[in-house]
């Protein structure tokens, strides 16, 4: 463990902590609107995605949204389903969901950090990765089932593929 990772641990048991030093390194802009909560604004390729980190003590848990710009319609919300259930198959570390007061999309991870642990800077930069790829990578799927009236099976062919090479 490096000198950065004991100081991180001895420094706070507030997980935000963490994310806050993270993120004002990354150099983007963030509102840490309570002790244990911290918000964040990213552009992506496709649309700007906003993260949210909070944190439960009495859980000792930390729980991490990314939602998208865009608002899923209520006679969409059967195919988003079905969507989100065919894309959720395919992740190992966090999942899709609708949240379906808001009718927005966003991917959600959770950590359970039982005994005073806190992550790393290296853990919360994974996680900010991870999230910030997965919803990059689905997007366009999402976009074809509202705008262009797409299946869930016809929207997940059009994402499922990795380009190789440059053109």
């Amino acid at each position: 463990m490096s000198n950065v990772e004991i100081a991180e641990l001895a420094f706070s048991a507030n997980p935000i902590d963490v994310i806050e030093r993270v993120v004002s390194t990354e150099e983007w802009p963030f509102d840490r609107s309570a002790e244990d909560e911290l918000s964040i604004s990213v552009a992506g390729a496709w649309c700007d995605y906003h993260i949210t980190f909070n944190w439960r003590q009495d859980l000792e848990a930390l729980h991490m949204g990314c939602a998208f710009d865009l608002r899923v319609p209520a006679e969409k919300r059967g195919e988003v389903y079905a969507l989100l259930a065919m894309i959720n198959e395919q992740m190992w570390v966090g999942h899709f969901d609708l949240w379906s007061d808001e009718g927005v999309v966003l991917f959600r991870h959770g950590l359970i950090m039982n005994g005073g642990a806190s992550p790393t800077s290296q853990q919360v930069e994974a996680l900010l990765q991870l999230s910030m790829e997965a919803c990059e990578r689905y997007f366009p799927a999402f976009q074809f089932v509202l705008w262009a009236g797409k299946k869930a099976g016809e929207a997940m062919a059009a994402c499922a593929f990795d380009a190789q090479g440059t053109a």
